[in-house]
């Protein structure tokens, strides 16, 4: 396994970093063709989310591979390499696979726990899948980190320990107004939400279910923002009173909301300290302004305006950083030691299984032409006869091969193992493009396969 990752998080940049290196999903398209066109790298997908970016390649050589994706991270994010660097941080093989786990566990998030990761891996992984960049490698890891996510929170209380992103950054609004949950503090108000991508759509759903009177949803595609608002208000769903608006009705919904959630792709700000100012002018109540986005949609300036409170997440990474750890942390972790070492396992097993078929096919072939050449020798055997010394020299060969077969594969998924498919290689003298072509058309059948699982 030649997996690698080069990237960058909450953890290791601070907000202005990872606000300027933001990807666009056209720039993710063009990140994961750049970098299946550079020589190191066989298969690559990138993990972006609000607070981290993260390129995955499977590469062939470590030191190339590291200097390659780093060079096309900053290519692509627009920060200097040099500034860049220090901000990066790279894993390697089994760490690699350990990083992601933890990811998809939520234990490498901001708020630690919460959900929502599962789903921007599952994004990452169709993206690499729709572009023809994630080959079996990829495929197999980022499925068994959903898998591996999906269990953390099935059988702990992770859940416990965090929530989502919108949660946490509306429990902050609601504590700086003194209230000590979110729908006491919810409850009336009317919200604005800017965006109707992932997680403003969770926003809008999580504002409904504590309380507030109506949500108002703005979005550039007024399509998407009628059918977030449709949702909402049908009596299946949340039931509250919500309607979509254009984002040029943004200012007017300004000066009638009271909370105000922006969640958008926009590469500038959406919302200035001067349209804030003006949307509080002569208010008697606050507004609260909660900006998920990055780059950021919000102006920091806001936080200086009387009547206003800013939380971006900037200040959602200062307020984690003293959110409790839960108990169940620690099993969570177990559950990833255990299945980074049996991914790892799996992953060197399969490495030799071409070798093991292409051995197995070319016996088969010895037992054909042997028995060819009997048959031209003794012309005179009838159909049973053939049949049975054709069945008896068959398994003579398949009981030779099935001990160091099993044996060989116990051994190839333990560490170091690697190297067994090599020696079986050149104590059968086996055919190198033989054992390819198994490679190719195993490659091919799982690519197929996983293309249906997303």
């Amino acid at each position: 396994m030649s997996l690698l990752v080069v990237g960058l998080s909450h953890r290791s940049a601070p907000v202005s970093i990872l606000e300027r290196a933001a990807l666009p999903g056209d720039t993710q398209i063009k990140l994961l063709q750049d970098t299946l066109a550079a020589e190191p790298a066989a298969e690559a997908t990138v993990l972006a989310t609000c607070n981290r970016i993260e390129l995955y390649a499977d590469v062939d050589k470590f030191h190339a591979g590291v200097a390659e994706l780093s060079t096309l991270l900053a290519q692509h994010s627009g920060v200097g390499l040099d500034e860049l660097t220090p901000y990066l941080y790279v894993h390697y093989e089994d760490r690699a696979v350990h990083h992601l786990f933890s990811v998809a566990c939520g234990l490498d998030s901001m708020v630690v726990g919460e959900g929502q990761i599962l789903g921007q891996i599952k994004d990452a992984l169709a993206l690499g899948q729709e572009q023809h960049t994630a080959g079996r490698l990829l495929n197999d890891l980022f499925q068994q980190a959903l898998r591996v996510g999906k269990r953390a929170h099935s059988e702990t209380g992770i859940d416990r320990a965090g929530q989502s992103l919108v949660t946490f950054g509306l429990e902050q609004l609601a504590d700086g107004e003194g209230d000590a949950d979110v729908d006491t503090w919810a409850k009336g108000k009317r919200a604005l939400v800017i965006g109707a991508g992932s997680m403003s759509s969770l926003a809008a759903a999580t504002l409904a279910r504590s309380g507030v009177s109506e949500v108002v949803i703005a979005n550039r595609t007024v399509g998407r923002a009628e059918r977030l608002a449709q949702i909402l208000s049908e009596p299946g769903g949340t039931g509250v009173a919500a309607r979509a608006v254009e984002m040029v009705a943004v200012g007017d919904e300004l000066t009638r909301a009271d909370v105000v959630v922006s969640c958008t792709g926009a590469t500038g700000l959406v919302l200035s300290a001067e349209a804030v100012e003006a949307a509080v002018q002569g208010r008697r109540t606050p507004l609260a302004l909660l900006d998920l986005a990055m780059p950021r949609d919000i102006d920091a300036a806001a936080h200086r305006i009387p009547g206003v409170r800013l939380v971006d997440i900037e200040s959602l990474a200062e307020a984690s950083a003293d959110a409790p750890m839960a108990a169940d942390v620690d099993q969570v972790r177990g559950i990833v030691s255990d299945e980074v070492a049996a991914f790892g396992a799996a992953q060197r097993a399969a490495h030799i299984t071409p070798t093991v078929v292409a051995l197995r096919t070319m016996a088969a072939d010895v037992v054909a032409n042997e028995v060819a050449r009997l048959e031209g020798r003794l012309p005179g055997l009838d159909e049973k006869q053939r049949a049975e010394i054709t069945q008896t020299v068959r398994r003579v060969v398949d009981k030779l091969l099935h001990a160091p077969t099993v044996r060989v594969k116990q051994l190839a998924s333990e560490p170091g193992g690697a190297g067994y498919a090599d020696a079986l290689r050149t104590l059968f003298d086996l055919d190198p493009e033989t054992v390819a072509s198994v490679s190719r058309a195993d490659l091919n059948d799982a690519d197929v396969k996983n293309r249906g699982r997303v």
